[in-house]
Parts: structure tokens; C-alpha cells; sequence
């Protein structure tokens, strides 16, 4: 499944909650949710390879 695949459902979900949520706001908070909690994945991810490095 694309990033964009992900984003488009989890956009999807949000929409049924928040039926008042233009799509394009929705989309855009979601979008951010995304890259923004994947960024923290892989900086936690670098910091245990590091460790194991050590």
C-alpha cells in the first residue's frame, strides 16, 4: 500500500467523524499526521541502530 493509498483512507475515516471537514482540510491534517509521526519512526529507528552500533 502507497503512502498516498494510506492517506487517502485514513482521510476517508476522518471525513465519516468530521462530516463538517472539507476534504481538502482533512486530507492536509491527515498528510501532515502522517509524515510527521513517519519522520519520528525513523528517527527512533536511526537512534536504535546507533545504539546497537555502540
Amino acid at each position: 500500500m502507497s503512502d498516498d493509498d494510506i492517506i487517502t483512507a485514513w482521510t476517508e475515516r476522518l471525513r465519516m467523524q468530521a462530516p463538517g471537514l472539507s476534504p481538502e482540510r482533512a486530507r492536509l491534517f491527515v498528510r501532515d499526521l502522517f509524515y510527521a509521526a513517519q519522520r519520528e519512526l525513523d528517527k527512533e529507528q536511526a537512534e536504535a541502530d546507533f545504539d546497537r552500533e555502540e
